[in-house]
């Protein structure tokens, strides 16, 4: 007697089978014709596993890796904002929860960014439970700081359980780059504000008393020596917890010294920094300098009520009810031409993956990503 099919059993078969005929079809389609194919999948998939929680497999990015295929891939975490309120708050689960969805990936990314805001306040015991979520990762870690972290005691525990927060490393051919990019000039000592009262001050989106982030004299001379040992052709990546770009002064979603940052970039061939600190999705391009804003796992942003670069595909407001939505983590497939797809994971949401191929194309490319999706801003509405 055949064994009864439950609705989600029956509907995955009938994915699995869409799925199959999709790529029968691949070698046969020209460019032009693959978008639409591409597109057509997307809105099968979505169809499919609408009431569903989000799939992780998504057809245009398994598609696009046809012609320029990963060289390997790094997955991000950030901006967790853990709070000293012990282990069952929602900030420390929704962490463990990214965490636990990395773990999930098989294979695994050669490594894990963090994105920085690890802490909320800078506290040694948010900074060290923090910590002990992060070494849960298969994966090794890669660490960068955020000014949720620095400016209780000016980066004194950040240093002690991490190391120093400017450094470089390569990786398979490529040449990544951190920094510290949320020092500002110094406004609390005049004053004679408490450590805490500079902390509370910094964590403000609208402090009134702040100063924009820089990445600052001393780190930019750093930079210059250490990109005068990389040959112009070598993929760069920078991970900076501010935008290197200037978005939306009054949130501080900024960096003062950026056009002096990039002007030490635009020599090499190809740049990618990835960001955090805004918690939505961005997409930006200055020249062969590609930028990629990051996911929060503890709260979305807003938009800026001006300064989103005109490639950003945004994301639909986030339901207040809903402590994921908005929320989630991502991997970054770094392709063998040095340039990057940025995937996004979405909890409760449908993943969305933004190629350089869209942003190489500009306002069309970007155009024809948000096409699918046309009336939901890539997402379902609730």
């Amino acid at each position: 007697m055949a064994r009864y099919k439950l609705p989600m059993e029956r509907k995955k078969e009938e994915y699995l089978a869409e799925r199959e005929r999709f790529f029968a079809e691949l070698p046969r389609l020209s460019r032009r014709d693959f978008f639409k194919t591409a597109a057509k999948a997307a809105a099968v998939a979505t169809a499919f596993w609408k009431g569903y929680p989000p799939h992780s497999f998504q057809l245009v990015r398994v598609a696009e890796a046809k012609e320029t295929q990963p060289k390997f891939t790094f997955a991000y975490i950030s901006d967790t904002h853990i709070l000293d309120k012990g282990l069952n708050h929602r900030f420390v689960r929704a962490c463990q929860k990214a965490v636990d969805d990395v773990n999930a990936l098989d294979p695994q990314p050669d490594f894990v960014l963090f994105g920085g805001d690890l802490a909320q306040l800078g506290k040694a015991e948010e900074l060290s439970i923090g910590a002990q979520l992060l070494k849960q990762l298969k994966a090794p870690v890669r660490m960068m700081v955020g000014e949720h972290d620095w400016y209780l005691d000016m980066g004194e525990k950040w240093r002690e359980m991490f190391g120093e927060p400017t450094y470089s490393f390569d990786h398979k051919g490529v040449h990544f780059i951190v920094l510290n990019s949320v020092i500002v000039e110094d406004y609390w000592t005049e004053p004679k504000m408490t450590p805490m009262e500079r902390m509370l001050a910094m964590a403000q989106l609208d402090n009134p008393n702040g100063r924009p982030f820089m990445v600052g004299e001393e780190q930019r001379d750093w930079l210059r020596q250490d990109l005068a040992k990389v040959d112009k052709k070598t993929p760069i990546i920078v991970f900076s917890h501010s935008p290197l770009y200037k978005y939306y002064r009054p949130w501080n979603f900024w960096t003062e010294d950026a056009e002096e940052v990039q002007k030490l970039l635009f020599p090499f061939e190809s740049v990618t920094v990835i960001h955090a600190h805004t918690h939505q999705v961005l997409t930006n391009r200055i020249r062969n300098i590609t930028f990629h804003g990051v996911l929060s796992t503890a709260w979305p942003w807003p938009y800026a009520p001006q300064g989103i670069p005109e490639l950003t595909v945004q994301m639909v407001r986030a339901d207040p009810f809903n402590q994921f939505d908005g929320c989630g983590w991502g991997t970054v497939p770094v392709r063998g031409d040095g340039q990057v797809d940025k995937h996004y994971v979405l909890w409760d949401r449908n993943p969305m993956t933004v190629t350089y191929d869209h942003v190489r194309r500009g306002k069309q490319g970007m155009a024809e990503l948000a096409k699918p999706f046309e009336g939901s801003l890539s997402w379902p509405s609730y």
